[in-house]
């Protein structure tokens, strides 16, 4: 018998799915899925993106992939990223240049 755990929703993923349709991307939370499964698919200018949200504000450890993310991300024949902050997710999209997207760490860079 399969166990299904609630899913889980990371605190920064409203305001993340909020940026995103501001740039008007079209964004669909995927994360009630589960099995690994990315948290949104972003539709935007013609193109799909699958994004796994990790929460900016939690330790290092606490922002890996689990055991069920890497196996999907792993046999996944297509894109997938993982974001902390509404500027990456922008970024990978193309809505705004890398160099605006903030730093790897996840924290926004000041205008």
């Amino acid at each position: 018998m399969s166990r299904r755990w609630a899913a889980a929703v990371d605190a920064n993923q409203s305001e993340i799915v909020a940026g995103l349709r501001k740039a008007g991307a079209s964004v669909e939370p995927l994360h009630s899925v589960g099995a690994g499964c990315p948290d949104l698919l972003v539709g935007y200018r013609g193109k799909n993106w699958l994004m796994e949200v990790k929460d900016v504000s939690k330790a290092p450890s606490k922002k890996k992939l689990n055991e069920r993310q890497v196996e999907w991300h792993a046999g996944w024949k297509g894109q997938v990223a993982t974001v902390e902050t509404s500027g990456a997710a922008l970024a990978i999209i193309g809505a705004i240049g890398l160099h605006l997207a903030g730093t790897i760490n996840g924290n926004e860079r000041k205008a």
